[in-house]
């Protein structure tokens, strides 16, 4: 699902970027994760796709180096995102996908090994972003800049999480 252009100014229509621009400048190179936000398909899904190779490079932290470094995405992320909307003149455009960057790796904090764990975070994630449930929608609509754009990401991917964590307790428990 696309995400709606709000602009900064009177115009019509919103400043799209470019991937010249995009690949030249450096704070919407990460704001479209590397590139990736450029997908004129689902760009948030693609986004989602792109850290997938990042999530598996710090997979094997321990809990506090994997959860510092995911502050240190979210915490950014509110900069980077709020300056390349700033400069495209659009609040949240589609392809600022560093926040999804973000909400994945929140959604695989702690995630049990195995490809079918990237998979199901990966769906549970999507749908969270995708869907916005209560207080998502709200975040996603009333709070503007760059903690905005970030912001409605880190819940969905907190709500990941718990989906995640709860359905490997589940099967721990049953033994499936």
């Amino acid at each position: 699902m696309k995400k709606q252009h709000k602009t900064y100014s009177n115009k019509t229509s919103p400043k799209l970027p470019s991937a010249k621009t995009v690949f030249t400048t450096p704070i919407h190179f990460l704001a479209f994760g590397f590139g990736s936000g450029l997908s004129p398909i689902a760009p948030g899904t693609a986004g989602t796709l792109a850290v997938i190779p990042i999530y598996l490079l710090m997979q094997p932290l321990d809990i506090l180096s994997y959860s510092i470094l995911t502050l240190i995405v979210c915490i950014t992320g509110i900069w980077i995102c709020g300056i390349s909307s700033q400069r495209l003149g659009v609040h949240d455009h589609g392809g600022i996908v560093w926040d999804e960057f973000a909400g994945y790796l929140i959604t695989m904090i702690a995630a049990p090994q195995g490809w079918q764990w990237v998979l199901i975070g990966f769906v549970l994630f999507r749908i969270f972003d995708i869907w916005k449930p209560w207080p998502i929608c709200v975040v996603d609509k009333r709070i503007g800049g760059g903690f905005g754009i970030m912001f409605d990401d880190i819940i969905a991917g907190l709500f990941a999480l718990l989906g995640l964590q709860g359905l490997a307790l589940l099967l721990e428990y049953y033994k499936l």
